[in-house]
């Protein structure tokens, strides 16, 4: 009987996500892993990585792999970060079935697409009015309608104060830091108070609900009930913290990632914009080429053998969205922005049961203000090179400076 051969170590690479070079253009080194095989070591994280479209999506969608650590190798969650975990670990993002089927089928009771079909006049008006207020000249479309377009969306949609936006963006910024290449301790006492706050806000919010229902979607929620299950109050909480944060940050980026690569290839916004069918187009290759998110992580829920390698329970798997957005074998020509390219599943969202919830609204939003910020400021123009933040696993714009 022959003895099967031990698998053979990984091919390894080094590459801070820090560096300045990766910040501006992580590009390259997707490309030097990708040549190296389904998955590679990123050395300086210590786990595997999958680059290849078919590789990312196969992993996003095997049960084997998930979110929540199975309780025998979960380590213990240190004091001084007690209260953000209490939100986390309670998000359903970070849990596996049952407890996230039935997290996942209430929310999605309460967030409907005719829910988000709703918000299109408000996301139209709200867009021309921040495009309107840009001042003449130059201009951060970050600071001017990037940030504020999702936050503001988002507080009108759970039905917190709109006054409370910029409160609701220094607590999403604080929390999400967390998910960073750039954590550490400072990065975590902040997370931990911003965690601390934000539920205890929402918290008395609830409550007040509760008493006093009304249109938005946490009276819709605290509603929700499928064969008796209802959303608990943490529950509830950690749902609300993960649509803002998440969907905040990915509209975010997407709006500048993707302005900045429309004005970068220099393409006709009155053709990318003519109609419905060339917006949506114009949307997904925006989320393709550059998407807000481009590293999620997977743990292995037992001992597993995947592309050849050998994985223990808990390890942990690297899924490279945007390198797999970038593939070849998938998109030919995969490095130019092309929104008339023939329409292909790219994995910005992500795939299998943790596809992005938010995805229909970040699309709605994405599909709504650019259009209007390329007709209402003809001529725009890259004011400075477009200079990406130190927020990886994020990708996003620290500033865009455009003129018109």
């Amino acid at each position: 009987m022959s003895i099967p051969p031990l698998p053979q170590p990984l091919p390894g690479l080094a590459q801070s996500p820090r560096d300045s070079a990766f910040v501006q253009d992580p590009y390259p080194f997707y490309d030097r892993a990708r040549a190296l095989g389904p998955l590679f070591l990123w050395e300086d994280y210590g786990f595997p990585c999958a680059t290849g479209h078919a590789e990312v999506g196969a992993l996003l969608r095997d049960r084997r792999f998930g979110r929540e650590l199975p309780s025998a190798v979960r380590p213990a969650r240190p004091d001084h970060v007690a209260d953000f975990y209490a939100l986390d670990d309670r998000s359903m993002l970070d849990r596996e079935p049952p407890s996230h089927t039935r997290l996942r089928g209430l929310v999605l009771r309460a967030f409907t697409s005719r829910r988000i079909a709703a918000l299109g006049p408000e996301i139209t008006t709200l867009s021309e009015g921040l495009i309107d207020r840009l001042p003449r000249g130059e201009f951060d479309l970050i600071a001017g309608v990037a940030e504020p377009l999702p936050v503001v969306v988002i507080a009108r949609l759970l039905g917190v104060p709109e006054e409370m936006a910029p409160q609701l963006l220094a607590w999403s910024h604080a929390m999400v830091a967390m998910y960073q290449a750039r954590r550490n301790p400072e990065v975590e006492a902040c997370a931990n108070t911003a965690a601390r706050d934000f539920a205890a806000f929402l918290r008395d919010y609830v409550a007040e609900r509760r008493l006093r229902p009304g249109d938005d979607l946490i009276t819709a929620m605290i509603a929700a009930e499928a064969e008796g299950d209802r959303l608990d109050t943490d529950e509830l909480i950690a749902t609300c913290v993960l649509l803002l944060n998440a969907g905040h940050e990915a509209t975010v980026h997407a709006i500048g990632n993707g302005v900045a690569a429309i004005l970068g290839a220099g393409l006709d916004a009155a053709r990318l914009f003519a109609d419905p069918a060339a917006t949506a187009a114009t949307v997904e290759e925006v989320l393709r080429f550059d998407p807000p998110l481009h590293l999620f992580t997977r743990f292995a829920l037992a001992d597993v053998e995947v592309f050849g390698h050998r994985f223990r329970t808990g390890d942990t798997v690297g899924c490279l969205l945007a390198a797999a957005n970038r593939d070849p074998a998938r998109f030919p020509d995969p490095d130019r922005f092309d929104p008339v390219r023939p329409a292909g599943p790219h994995l910005a969202f992500g795939a299998g049961i943790h596809f992005c919830v938010g995805a229909p609204l970040a699309r709605a939003e994405l599909a709504t203000a650019l259009p209007i910020l390329f007709a209402r400021r003809p001529g725009l123009a890259l004011a400075s090179p477009p200079a990406f933040a130190d927020r990886y696993h994020f990708r996003g714009l620290a500033a865009l400076r455009l003129t018109s």
